[in-house]
């Protein structure tokens, strides 16, 4: 029996978002609280891990997780598994669902695209708009070589370890679209598709849903630029799970995003590891996994392998082996 867990992190009181999924009987909503949450916060049909709550679990990730960070998700997911999650569906307060909110089956027939073709730009397939995923490398935007012709999707057979459902309205880009274009976007219906060995594009944490298999891979790093976290944890996750036979999946906006504010030049800065490391990123992966170890063992080697190339630091390593004892307690 599929027991699916949705986990939020919030500073702001109930959103709109969070009262939606809460009155979705299909779905127990976790939603994990910081030091700038309400003191009050209370939603019928939520389970709100307030600080003194998440400190209570007794994870080892609490002695090192920072305070005001996005990853006190990540006690949100701790939470999930111990509760006997199947699937955990990632998202935010500011992604509303829309009507009948779910994911495709994680096991399939899909339309699928070309192996190895390197990055691709996902969204092109889902509008006609000039647009592209946070992460995506600068270099490829307007390189159409890139960019998954339908006449090149075929139906194949796949396990997917992760879908990424879209979001309209605004979709998650980068600061440089949304400081010289920033068009309202409604994706077009489709099919979802499902990228093989060797082909990849950026995905995040915003409508997102991951089988109990690969639940090591939820891991947020904390101690990179803010919207670096999300990026980083999806583009260290593509190699490990070719490795162990499964696949990503978009699928059309399921969600509404009402953003929350933002600076937009700030976002920029933040998201300079995104512009500059994609690449080092998959090449270091690629390098430091092998396919006769565990998702975990796979996990640890990858983000060793980035320590070696500066894009993570010690303190990451120390916080990561924290979450994958609390994973490996928790599964054992």
């Amino acid at each position: 029996m599929s027991k699916t867990y949705v986990v939020i992190t919030s500073i702001f009181a109930p959103t709109k978002a969070v009262t939606k999924i809460a009155a979705m009987p299909e779905y127990q909503l976790v939603v994990a609280g910081d030091k700038k949450s309400p003191a009050d916060w209370q939603a019928d049909g939520v389970k709100y891990l307030s600080v003194a709550a998440q400190e209570a679990q007794g994870f080892r990730m609490s002695e090192k997780l920072p305070f005001n960070h996005y990853g006190r998700k990540m006690l949100g997911y701790l939470h999930a598994i111990q509760a006997g999650a199947t699937v955990i569906v990632d998202t935010d307060d500011d992604n509303i669902p829309y009507d009948g909110w779910v994911f495709p089956a994680f096991e399939g027939q899909f339309d699928t695209a070309p192996a190895d073709k390197g990055f691709v730009n996902i969204y092109k397939n889902f509008t006609s708009h000039h647009i592209w995923p946070r992460g995506y490398p600068l270099d490829l935007i307007l390189n159409d070589d890139h960019n998954l012709k339908e006449a090149d999707l075929t139906a194949e057979t796949a396990k997917i370890g992760f879908w990424q459902g879209l979001a309209d309205s605004d979709p998650d880009v980068d600061a440089i679209y949304r400081l010289v274009d920033n068009t309202e976007i409604f994706f077009d219906k489709r099919a979802p598709i499902v990228l093989p060995e060797g082909t990849l594009c950026p995905f995040n944490s915003q409508n997102t849903a991951v089988r109990q298999e690969l639940f090591p891979l939820l891991y947020l790093p904390a101690y990179v630029t803010f919207r670096f976290t999300d990026i980083l944890r999806g583009l260290v996750a593509q190699p490990i799970m070719w490795a162990h036979g499964y696949r990503l999946g978009f699928t059309e906006a399921t969600v509404l995003q009402e953003r929350n504010p933002h600076d937009y030049v700030k976002d920029f800065e933040s998201e300079i590891p995104c512009y500059l490391h994609p690449n080092r990123v998959i090449a270091a992966v690629k390098r430091a996994i092998d396919p006769a170890n565990t998702v975990s063992e796979n996990l640890r080697r990858a983000y060793a392998e980035l320590a070696k190339e500066n894009i993570v630091t010690a303190q990451e390593i120390e916080l990561l082996d924290l979450w994958l004892a609390d994973v490996a307690a928790l599964t054992k």
